[in-house]
């Protein structure tokens, strides 16, 4: 039955991301004072589908000097650590109990920096390599925040689990005692993500469309893939953490806020500058963060 549950978790995951690129589609368009899709289907419901089908039937080209077989499991990799992540998530009907779910929440994403290197590596194209470097130099100095972040939330509970996350909001959000964290985590969830404004993996600009510009067909739609589903994921997460993770009807609309929040973002905001956002990251939110983590450690010390 779990092996059931968790096909059912996928197939809902994979019809939200078909589902998030038309809203993402819809709020671009109107942000920009235009429609967004609307021809597929009614009112454009249909759009997402019709994308799926375009792309694992075209053609699926390489390049004839990548090292074939990396390139070809990169996306299938990003793809499946995206998904792996899922069986985090504190459902009612219990997949796994994660005594440490946050230490594994952590690992997984640090491989995330991997398919990235790869792809981009094994393309043999000096813009995908590029896109590939920008991106795990982001990747992997926004995952220090997140990780401290995280350790300052866990020394506050004492626990290492989702699921004392959600019992202890029952009536009290995190978010209204950890104001600014939950600001410093949003914004790392987005260089996280490879979202707007920091999307420098993908900078059309520099880099055409960084470590994925050898990619087509199927190959491009599983990257695609795994970068909707972590949006979808990493809102999930921000939820549990600090607005009080309920799995029920009020869960969803607050995931959905946080996901338009990410989309609204997008429609408004330039991208940033490379060496800004490494400030940022290491002269910014790091010391601010240790600062946070050595406060509530001493906290913890004298209630104890």
């Amino acid at each position: 039955m779990i092996f059931f549950y968790y096909l059912l978790l996928l197939v809902c995951v994979l019809i939200s991301v078909a589902f998030v690129t038309l809203l993402e589609r819809k709020v671009l368009g109107y942000i920009q004072i235009r429609k967004g899709p609307s021809k597929v289907g009614l009112f454009g419901i249909l759009q997402p589908f019709s994308d799926a089908i375009k792309l694992f039937t075209k053609e699926q080209t390489w390049s004839f000097v990548s090292n074939f077989f990396l390139y070809f499991f990169s996306p299938v990799f990003m793809f499946f650590m995206a998904l792996f992540l899922w069986v985090l998530m504190p459902y009612s009907v219990g997949f796994f109990d994660f005594e440490l779910g946050f230490f594994f929440f952590l690992c997984i994403i640090s491989l995330g920096v991997y398919p990235m290197m790869i792809a981009g590596w094994s393309s043999n194209s000096k813009y995908a390599l590029l896109g590939s470097l920008r991106a795990v130099a982001q990747t992997i100095s926004y995952e220090v925040s997140l990780a401290l972040v995280l350790l300052s939330l866990m020394i506050f509970l004492g626990d290492y689990s989702l699921y004392v996350f959600i019992e202890f909001q029952t009536s009290f959000y995190l978010i209204f005692f950890f104001y600014m964290l939950s600001l410093i985590w949003i914004v790392s969830c987005l260089a996280e993500m490879n979202r707007t404004p920091f999307d420098f993996a993908e900078g059309e600009s520099e880099l055409v469309s960084g470590f994925n510009v050898e990619y087509s067909g199927g190959g491009f739609a599983l990257l695609f893939l795994g970068e909707y589903s972590m949006i979808i994921l990493m809102s999930s997460v921000t939820v549990i953490l600090f607005f009080g993770g309920d799995l029920s009807l009020v869960f969803f609309l607050k995931v959905c806020s946080l996901v338009f929040l990410v989309l609204w973002l997008r429609g408004t905001f330039p991208r940033y500058r490379y060496d800004k956002l490494m400030n940022l990251a290491w002269k910014s939110i790091l010391p601010f963060t240790l600062h946070c983590l050595f406060m509530y450690m001493g906290f913890k010390v004298l209630l104890e």
